[in-house]
């Protein structure tokens, strides 16, 4: 099976696509939230340098629903990605309901790790500079993802 540039059954493509899509949705509210969050600690960082680099997405609302769509704009896309890889190695392998299931325990992993990090990279930027979630998201995908071949390789096995 290859991850990166798959042959895809046709039946198959919606469900996977479902999933990048709901991983989609689940990112960007969590960098929606993430944002929420950053911008009580330091405004300054979204008035200095967000709110300039996502100008068009400014519609003159008050400046937390700007924040909410920044964090929104520079989130879902990683979500789309991670969905697209639980889905990818979960449909195929196993049965609907067991990959909806499995898919969401991707997700949950995915979800903790990039909390985790978000917390250790909030406590390293007291002490140092930025903060860490796309590398807690990043590693809660490879995570996730190892589970689930794991999982595929084990039902695979009688």
């Amino acid at each position: 099976m290859n991850l990166v540039y798959p042959r895809i059954q046709a039946s198959l493509l919606l469900p996977m696509l479902g999933y990048a899509l709901l991983g989609a949705m689940l990112a960007g509210v969590f960098g929606a939230v993430h944002d929420q969050i950053t911008y009580s600690i330091s405004p300054e960082y979204f008035t200095r340098l967000k709110f300039a680099q996502f100008h068009y997405a400014d519609f003159g609302l008050p400046p937390r629903v700007f924040v909410g769509e920044i964090g929104f704009l520079a989130s879902w896309w990683v979500g789309f990605i991670a969905g697209w890889f639980l889905g990818r190695v979960s449909v195929p392998s196993f049965p609907s309901a067991e990959a909806r299931a499995h898919c969401l325990r991707g997700f949950a992993i995915i979800f903790t790790c990039t909390v985790a990090a978000s917390v250790v990279g909030f406590g390293l930027g007291l002490l140092r500079g930025p903060n860490a979630s796309y590398l807690g998201g990043l590693a809660g995908l490879i995570i996730a993802v190892i589970h689930l071949l794991r999982l595929r390789r084990r039902e695979a096995s009688p």
